[in-house]
């Protein structure tokens, strides 16, 4: 068995003293595809942050056995969302240069060839699509070849096709590199289909493991107050 990567112990986030996560315990193994899913306000994003240092909480989370402040290195990160003024002139292989000082010019292109946007290295970024930015921003995620990728809701502003595309991407980095994904996702079918490991969210910790056995009827009416439908996938 792999070992843990991801190690989360008695973790509990506040804001303005309402509890957001209250006393998470988990462990992540190497190489898994991990989706956390549950309602608006649930604690989602908050985890995301957590794991990455960004807001205060208490309890201890550990990357590779390491505080996460001394292995943020090995951490890929794709927000939400990503607010750029669309009208400046800058080409996708120019963001990306600009991103890490002194990057190679290969490894703009290999990463570009990762998600399949090899083809728009020239291309204003400004003028691509929401599923073809979400490449370029996991592209530039992947520069320092992370262990781990943070997904932060990164199919929220694109269409089905583009979805099934990114999912299909992330599902490569996770076969062919052996990276860990961590991804929030309100998608239960794709879920259910990609992910290897689900956690379930609702400020308590309602679930975690595989989806074919965590994924209930009242598992999800614990999470949304109702159920939500999903069909098995066929691989």
């Amino acid at each position: 068995m792999s070992k843990p990567i991801i190690r989360v112990e008695h973790l509990t986030a506040s804001y303005d003293g309402q509890i957001v996560l209250n006393d998470l315990n988990f462990s992540i193994q190497e190489g898994a595809i991990v989706a956390v899913v549950g309602p608006n306000g649930s604690g989602k994003t908050t985890l995301i942050r957590a794991i990455l240092g960004l807001v205060p909480y208490q309890g201890r989370i550990w990357v590779d056995e390491k505080p996460v402040r001394e292995v943020l290195g090995k951490i890929g990160y794709v927000p939400q969302k990503f607010q750029f003024d669309k009208t400046i002139p800058m080409t996708v292989g120019e963001f990306l240069k600009l991103s890490f000082r002194g990057i190679p010019h290969r490894k703009i292109r290999h990463v570009l060839l990762e998600v399949d946007m090899r083809q728009h290295e020239k291309v204003p970024i400004g003028t691509l699509s929401g599923g073809q930015l979400q490449r370029v921003l996991i592209a530039r995620s992947l520069l320092n070849d992370p262990a781990i990728l943070l997904l932060d809701e990164a199919t929220n502003e694109i269409d089905i096709a583009s979805e099934r595309s990114f999912y299909e991407i992330v599902s490569h980095l996770n076969q062919i590199h052996q990276t860990t994904v961590m991804l929030i996702s309100h998608e239960i079918n794709m879920v259910y289909r990609f992910a290897s490991q689900i956690i379930c969210l609702n400020r308590d910790l309602i679930c975690f493991g595989k989806p074919k056995e965590a994924i209930t009827k009242e598992v999800l009416e614990r999470l949304y107050g109702r159920e939500v439908h999903f069909k098995e996938h066929q691989h």
